[in-house]
Formats: structure tokens, sequence, C-alpha cells
């Protein structure tokens, strides 16, 4: 068979192991699991009542349109329906643009460390990467994407707030760099954690895309609305952008449960604003914890704190999990001596923190 040669060495997705094999693996009775940026506090009781009192027909196709999900999104984000694609998760809406824009041909840029599904999708469509690593404040350096960019490049990357750093990019940064971007270029703005976001100085994106229609912003349900499960996330654009993406979107790509879900859930905007609060103490907790053990870590406005432990993060890693708790080795990050923890209940993180100290006290081997 002839593969696609940029396939040869590209290595699947990894998913890490599951709360049930790190019990059996640790033999404990009890494994929490902060290392993907879930919702620690699930999802709105509407998401339960809707699934408790809908009887979906499990022989029927979904709204391929989306139609009743469709509605609600543009609602609150007070823009016309045809703005909006959805996809399975925000990463289906990433594959679609990669999928339209970038071959062979074509150039892309992004920042290094961020999320890898960027990367990923540039090399299965065969284009050109240009990384542009972060600062040391783990920030995008705007003014060098800028540079990196030339008559090939078709799809910049901006994470903000940046995985896995946590850091966001300025309102005034964002706004000089929007203004310099040549028109053929797309820029993708990735807003997965923007519910969380609490800084003053942070921009509204969707008001910029009245003035840049070479933007597209992405977003989901799965962080901070708790529904990782389910699979729904969705792009916003210019109608023109949307309309050329929409073709190459799978039918039926989100199933009838998962609208459902999403529908319901944006309609309790109250447990966002909870879940927010409750993630900025959490953030709180670990920040306290840092600052007493003289630790290294990034300030994040998103639900995660990137931790620096100046050894071996997979050392702290396989700690952690031998206690019963999951988080994530930034050896795999781009940060080799940290570790991503993604913020717990209060209890959660006062038990992790316990632990942590008790890896710190620990006689080390030099």
């Amino acid at each position: 068979m002839q593969w696609k040669s940029q396939l040869h060495n590209l290595k699947a997705y990894q998913p890490g192991k599951t709360m049930e094999d790190v019990k059996e693996q640790f033999n404990l009775e009890k494994v929490v699991k902060l290392a993907s940026n879930e919702n620690p506090f699930g999802c709105s009781s509407n998401v339960q009542s809707f699934i408790s009192s809908e009887a979906l027909s499990h022989a029927i196709y979904p709204d391929g349109y989306a139609k009743q999900l469709r509605m609600k999104v543009a609602g609150q984000l007070a823009v016309e329906p045809q703005q909006l694609i959805f996809g399975n998760g925000s990463d289906e809406v990433i594959q679609m643009i990669s999928r339209a824009l970038l071959d062979r041909t074509k150039s892309t840029v992004m920042a290094a460390p961020t999320f890898p599904q960027y990367k990923h999708n540039a090399i299965v469509e065969g284009a050109e990467v240009r990384e542009i690593p972060l600062d040391g404040k783990g920030r995008h350096q705007l003014s060098e994407m800028l540079d990196s960019i030339d008559e090939t490049t078709a799809v910049v990357w901006l994470c903000s707030p940046n995985n896995p750093t946590g850091e966001y990019i300025r309102k005034d940064e964002l706004l000089h760099f929007l203004d310099d971007v040549p028109s053929h270029v797309l820029v993708v703005l990735d807003e997965a954690y923007y519910e969380y976001v609490t800084a003053e100085d942070y921009y509204d994106s969707i008001e910029l895309l009245k003035t840049y229609p070479q933007l597209v912003v992405t977003r989901t349900f799965s962080k901070a609305y708790g529904l990782a499960g389910f699979r729904v996330g969705y792009g916003v654009g210019s109608i023109d952008v949307i309309s050329k993406l929409e073709p190459i979107r799978e039918p039926f790509n989100n199933n009838s449960l998962g609208q459902g879900a999403a529908s319901a859930a944006i309609d309790d905007q109250a447990f966002i604003d909870e879940c927010r609060e409750q993630n900025r103490k959490g953030l709180q907790q670990f920040y306290e914890f840092c600052e007493s053990s003289g630790l290294k870590y990034m300030k994040s406005q998103a639900n995660f704190i990137l931790i620096d432990f100046g050894i071996s993060g997979d050392e702290v890693f396989q700690y952690l999990m031998s206690k019963g708790y999951i988080v994530r080795s930034g050896q795999a990050l781009g940060y080799p001596e940290s570790v991503r923890i993604t913020v717990g209940s209060p209890e959660q993180n006062e038990e992790l923190i316990s632990l942590m100290k008790e890896f710190l006290a620990l006689p080390k081997q030099f």
C-alpha cells in the first residue's frame, strides 16, 4: 500500500491510563484524575434533566444542521446562525480547517509548545510547520510569528489561554497582530478555556470577527461545560469562511445526545459562573503551595496549572499516580521538568498538595 510519506513517523494520539488501570496497577480503592483538564464539578443539572426526560430515537439520524443548538449558540453570541460550524469536539473543527487550507504547497504557523493537534493535522496534510517558541513566561511571541508568515502561509494558530501554559494573549497584542496579518492568512483563535478567563485585559473575540474577516474562533463544551464525553465543539467566523468549511464537515457529525446536552447546558450560565469562581480559588491554592515550596509556576487563565519541580516530570507523575492522583507529565508537553495539573475540587486540591509536599520531602538522588 502506498501510504502518505508523512504518516510513516507520525504517532497516533496516546491517551493516558484510565482510572481503572491505575486502581489495578497500584491496588488502590480511590483514584482522582486531574490530567485532562476536565471539569471536576461535572456538568449542569440541566443536562441530567435532559438525559433523564428525553426519549431519543436511536434509529433516527441526528439533525445534521444541529438547528436547536445552533440557534442557542447564535443567540448567546449574537451572531448569525450561518456563522457557526459544529464539530465532534473543537478537535474536528481544527481538522476541518487543516483539510480545507493545508497541503504540500502551504505553510502554517503556531507557537511551541501549544495544543498538539495543530501540528498533527498539518503534518497529515503535508504542510510545512513553522513553530515559534513561547517566551520565558509561556506567552506567544506574536511579532516573531508575524515575521515567519510569507506567501505560502495559509493558517496561523493562536491558543489563548494556551495549553499547556495557561497564559493568554493580551487585547492590545492581539489587535496589533491582526492588523498586520496578510489578508490571505486565516487566523484561528482557539478558546477552549474561554469560560475560565478572569483577566481584565482579555479581548472579546466575537466582537473582533466584525473587523477581521480572516479570523475564526473555536470553542468547546468539553471543558467548563463538563461535557467532554459528548464531544461537541464549534467554530465561529464570517459567513463566507464558514460556508467554505461546511462541505468538509462530515454529515451527522454531532450525535443527538450531544446536541441536546449542549443545548441544555448553555441555558445554565450560573453553573459556568460558579465553576469559574471555584477554579479561581483552586488556582490560588496551587499558587500558595508553589510560593511556600519555592517552585516555579505560571499563572493560569485556564483550569490547569503548570508547575516546575526542577526534576523529571515523569518522576513526579509516577509518584502522584502511585498515591491515586493522575496528573500530566510535562515530558510530552515541552516542559520536561514540570507537571500540568487540572484544578480539582477544594478537597482534591488540598489532598494533592499534601502529596506533592510529601514528594518534595523525600530524599533525592543526585
